[in-house]
């Protein structure tokens, strides 16, 4: 289920949003229906809480794609995303919620800041499912 941008007529969309400051964008049908500058998952954290009710299919970019992304991506109910850099964590669960991805690099886990572990986040969505970890994120959110 590995998606093409140029063949899904995304192509263009993507090239302006590798060369933004946005960290996520969200289309529906090719219109922009939200983006963000903020970084780690803080975006589509905000987009599944206050819009992802609203819209169906959508298609996320996204800077980079753990498997915590890949997760609220399920939540954001898309159909496809796409990536510079996804890791194949995300991949995987991609693939098991049957949604379209592009990745242009695939790395084994996304790193946390030292480089050296795996991002806590990506930790953290380990054995969970898209629900688990979203009512998890907002409870270490709000609690």
């Amino acid at each position: 289920m590995i998606a093409n941008p140029t063949s899904s007529g995304y192509q263009q969309l993507y090239a302006h949003f590798m060369a933004s400051p946005d960290t996520l964008r969200v289309y529906k049908d090719h219109s922009l229906v939200f983006n963000s500058t903020e970084d780690r998952l803080l975006p589509l954290l905000e987009y599944v809480r206050t819009l992802a009710d609203n819209y169906a299919d959508v298609v996320i970019f996204d800077k980079i794609v753990g498997r915590a992304a890949a997760l609220l991506c399920v939540k954001a109910r898309s159909s496809a995303v796409f990536s510079p850099l996804g890791s194949r964590l995300a991949a995987e669960a991609f693939q098991e919620y049957g949604i379209e991805y592009y990745l242009e690099q695939i790395v084994p886990f996304i790193t946390a800041a030292d480089k050296k572990d795996m991002c806590p986040m990506e930790k953290l969505s380990l054995g969970k499912d898209p629900e688990e970890f979203y009512q998890t994120i907002i409870h270490r959110l709000t609690g």
